[in-house]
Order: C-alpha cells, then structure tokens, then sequence
C-alpha cells in the first residue's frame, strides 16, 4: 500500500509517501516539505501567532492535495514538540481540524524517543547489540537507550536546535557570552539524565539521526548524500570540538556556504552542535554513526506493524 506520512515538526511540515507492506523495507516514493520553523515562531507567551497558525494551514493544506496527487491510500499525520508544548496548542489543533480536515496526533516526548529508537533498530538490525540512539529536532533532543526493538530507557529534553537559537542565540553572529551560558545549560540538563542510562551498561553501538547530525557529520568530512543511503557515515567527537568554535564566530551565511549546510538551517547549526557536542561528551561517546532511518520512518514501521 502508498501510505503518507505528514510530520509537523518543529522546523519543518514534511510529507513522506512510501510503498509499503508488512515484512518488508518501506521504500520511499516521493518527499515533499516546508520549512516554517515553528519553534522560532512563538511570541513571548509561548503561543503559535496568528500568521504562524495560518502558514501552518496552508501548508497543511498543499501536503494532503500533494498526497492525494501521489495516490496515498492512508495519511498518518502527527506532531511533535512545537504544538505539544506551545501554551495554545490545544486551540492550533481545533483549528488545523476544523480548516482541513486533519487531525493530529500529538506525540509526547518519549514517544518520539521510542519511535526513533525502532527505526535506528530496524535500520541497523540485531547484530548492534546495546543501542544508544541521539536525535537532535527543532524543539527537542530524544535520547533513548535498549538491546529490543523498544528501548529500555527514553527521555526528551528541551534542547532542540531550532527552540535553542530563538531564545538563547538571537545575534548572528552570536554573542560570545551566550554562547558560553547556552553551553552551561545544556551540559547541566543533559547530565542529570545520564545516570538513568548508565545503570544499564556501555552501549555497543552509538548512532544519531535528525538533520543537525547529518549535517555536523558532512562538514566534520562525511560523503555526501549523493553518495547514497548505504555509504557510512560517522562524526567524531574530536572533530565535533573542533568545529563549535569554528561555528560560534560564523554568521549564518557564513555556514551556510559550508559543504552540506541548507541555508534554512546554517542559522540553527550552532545550538545543534552545542548539544551534539555536550551529549557524546557526557555519554562518553568518541564517535557515533549516522542512521538515515528517524522518526518518521518509526511511525511507518509502527503502522505496519498493527496491520491485520
């Protein structure tokens, strides 16, 4: 069957549509999405303003005609961070029902946490042994830990790229000092989650997923997308260390030229690479791989997992 999958995240409103059946690898038939950065978008209360509420119609609106086009037979559409969290959530929701007909599921934190970690799990099979999966969205890190298909242990953190740059990295190029106080809450947040981990051994295998990731990997001299899905792909903390300095004194379309780097996201590359950075550090991690399989591909993967 064509499913489709609508992700409203907290940078982006992404349409997956595979071809897909029970037993089988989802094969990916078209992508089409917008960036919006909502997690950028919320005024000083926390609320997604009116233009925001409106843009996020109608970009609604262009994906479900786009997943009709495309022959979708069934549409999941949900949410993460940016609506779950925003102080008028619960009105955005009615809204988006009301004006188009979708209803979204809003996904709590450990959810995201859990999907992702089935995709890195299918992703990577058996053979990986103790997994330890980072993901690194818009509005939220996921962090989630497990040797089964559902992990043992999975947190969501406040600490996304996108929600990061709006409230602590507003200069561009960024004040030297924010920088250095960004770095300090990150660090302090991210360490008062990792004993739930470590109770439960050194992972054999440590992998991250999200854009932030794939990008960080690609300019600390990973292949290139083109190369294909199958090409490994690492970043090592050494090389990470050496680029956040690097970062922090660049303006946007400074990293924007940097092999790699969309122009939409060089401006939340910096916050991305601060918590990148602070979780393999505090996690003891040298270097991690990079899985092209995420969030949205765990959601498929549940879905057909519950087909009769």
């Amino acid at each position: 069957m064509r499913l489709g999958v609508l992700d409203v995240g907290s940078n982006t409103v992404h349409l997956l549509v595979v071809d897909a059946h029970p037993g089988a690898r989802p094969l990916p038939a078209y992508s089409h999405k917008a960036e919006l950065r909502l997690a950028e978008l919320l005024d000083e209360d926390g609320a997604i303003s009116e233009a925001g509420i409106h843009r996020l119609v109608v970009t609604i609106q262009e994906a479900m005609q786009v997943a009709e086009d495309k022959g979708v037979e069934d549409v999941l559409p949900f949410a993460t961070s940016a609506i779950r969290e925003a102080s008028n959530g619960e009105g955005v929701l009615r809204r988006l029902a009301d004006e188009t007909g979708v209803t979204l599921q809003v996904l709590s934190g450990e959810d995201e946490a859990r999907l992702t970690f089935l995709a890195a799990r299918r992703w990577l099979g058996w053979s990986a042994g103790r997994l330890l999966v980072l993901d690194i969205g818009g509005g939220s890190l996921e962090i989630a830990y497990g040797l089964d298909e559902d992990p043992d242990v999975a947190v969501s953190l406040p600490y996304g790229a996108g929600r990061l740059t709006g409230t602590d990295l507003r200069d561009d190029p960024p004040d030297a000092e924010d920088v250095r106080a960004l770095r300090r809450r990150v660090r302090a947040g991210i360490a008062r989650v990792v004993s739930e981990f470590s109770r439960h051994g050194t992972p054999d295998q440590v992998v991250g997923t999200s854009k932030t990731f794939k990008q960080l990997a690609r300019i600390a001299g990973a292949a290139r997308s083109a190369e294909g899905l199958y090409v490994q792909r690492d970043l090592p903390r050494k090389k990470l260390e050496e680029w956040v300095p690097r970062l922090a004194q660049m303006s946007a379309r400074e990293r924007a030229a940097l092999p790699g780097v969309s122009e939409g996201r060089a401006r939340q590359l910096l916050a991305g690479a601060l918590v990148a950075e602070a979780a393999m550090d505090l996690f003891g991690v040298e270097s991690l791989g990079i899985c092209p399989w995420a969030l949205r591909e765990g959601v498929i993967l549940r879905r057909l997992d519950h087909l009769p």
